[in-house]
């Protein structure tokens, strides 16, 4: 397999991620932001919505978008409940990492690391992504309070998808993590499995 991969992105990352914990090799072809990898990818037609991460498959098909491709990869392993209920349930989390928790949590992280971005960090910007973080964070809190997964007994896909953008959101994104003992305790719990590779590794 062949992974389009972009090395800063929480979403590459954490299809990354996977693929260390299930012990599975792919050929990692980096993306980074106003590169000429990225501007070949997207030329070459091996990023259908125009960005990564993407995951071409040994047969040639190409698969997009991260969640979509975590769903793929960990199709009957232990990072997919076998409980429909909780099976939904985790679906539910990766459904909100994307519609909600991203477009706080890693979009701010965006506006302060990435310099093409810096012109829509303006003051009231990231104020307004900090309030909102916090929100979404505060869920996860709460969710995390005296339990050590997002869904069930197990860690799941729900937590490889959060942990994504979660684990850089105080480092690069600037939010108050000290307020998350249980997302930090969750944190060193994910980092603690067998096989774990870090963003960098």
């Amino acid at each position: 397999m062949k992974l389009y991969s972009m090395p800063s992105s929480g979403n590459s990352y954490k299809v990354r991620l996977l693929l260390a914990l299930l012990g599975r090799e792919a050929e990692i072809i980096d993306t980074e932001y106003q590169t000429d990898s990225l501007a070949e990818a997207k030329t070459s037609g091996q990023l259908p919505f125009g960005k990564a991460p993407v995951l071409v498959l040994e047969d040639g098909r190409v698969l997009p978008e991260s969640n979509a491709i975590l769903s793929w990869l960990a199709e009957g392993s232990r990072f997919i409940p076998e409980d429909p209920f909780l099976r939904a349930e985790m679906l539910s989390w990766m459904f909100w990492e994307q519609n909600q928790h991203e477009g706080s949590v890693a979009v701010r992280a965006a506006l302060l690391t990435y310099p093409h971005r810096r012109s829509q960090a303006t003051p009231e910007r990231l104020a307004e992504l900090l309030e909102r973080g916090h929100a979404h964070l505060l869920m996860m809190e709460n969710r995390l309070h005296g339990r050590d997964w997002l869904v069930g007994e197990a860690v799941s896909l729900a937590d490889i998808c959060l942990y994504g953008y979660t684990h850089t959101a105080g480092e690069k994104g600037g939010f108050e993590m000290q307020r998350f003992p249980a997302i930090n305790a969750w944190l060193a719990r994910i980092a603690a499995l067998p096989r774990y590779k870090g963003l960098d590794g």
